[in-house]
């Protein structure tokens, strides 16, 4: 099973399908929304930590730089272009955000296809710019509803490589927009972006 696949399988039954009282009810929950809306379910949320740490090592040879968080644990992170590494130094300041976010909506049969793409992107500063970096992510699975019990008030959904899990709606109503067939696509994307906390010279 490839990454894309595996990352594909986490969103649809955990990322999607988890029941978790802790989300509340801004969740990307299936068939969460208010019950008021005439158009299919859709739902997104977005989550953003910044942590200051310290750069705690810084490798050359391997163009690596490690860094330490406020609590002891570590990062190390590839340097494409070395002439930062010049400028970086153990001890230094950095600045790390992180950011994930969810999305997903449910589409009409024929609207969309079954499968999981992912996409990376990276960025870098410009020559005489403060160090800094950022690597995204997106994996993006679309799965097909293959089963409503009204009764139960659940949904049943498969993955692209035809895995399935069940999740039960937190809004029952919402299940009056959708049908078997329909499709659901959902959208993860996690991003760190990582700077040094102090000035260029």
């Amino acid at each position: 099973m490839n990454i894309t696949v595996q990352a594909a399988t986490v969103v649809l039954s955990i990322t999607l399908l988890a029941q978790s009282s802790a989300a509340g009810a801004d969740g990307p929950w299936l068939a969460q929304t208010s019950g008021s809306e005439t158009t299919t379910p859709g739902r997104s949320a977005v989550e953003t930590v910044t942590v200051r740490g310290t750069v705690a090592a810084v490798d050359k040879e391997n163009r690596t730089v490690t860094l330490k968080g406020p609590e002891g644990n570590t990062l190390t992170l590839d340097v494409k272009d070395p002439g930062k590494l010049e400028v970086i130094k153990v001890g230094d300041p950095v600045v790390a955000t992180y950011t994930e976010a969810v999305a997903f909506q449910i589409k009409k049969a024929g609207t969309a296809t079954p499968g999981s793409t992912m996409q990376e992107t990276r960025v870098s500063s410009k020559p005489g710019e403060t160090p800094a970096g950022a690597i995204s992510r997106e994996v993006t699975v679309t799965g097909t509803i293959t089963a409503i019990d009204k009764k139960a008030q659940t949904v049943t959904i498969n993955g692209p490589e035809g895995n399935a899990a069940t999740v039960k709606a937190q809004d029952p109503k919402n299940l009056e927009l959708i049908n078997v067939g329909d499709l659901v696509e959902i959208r993860y994307t996690q991003a760190l972006a990582v700077s040094l906390d102090k000035p260029a010279k």
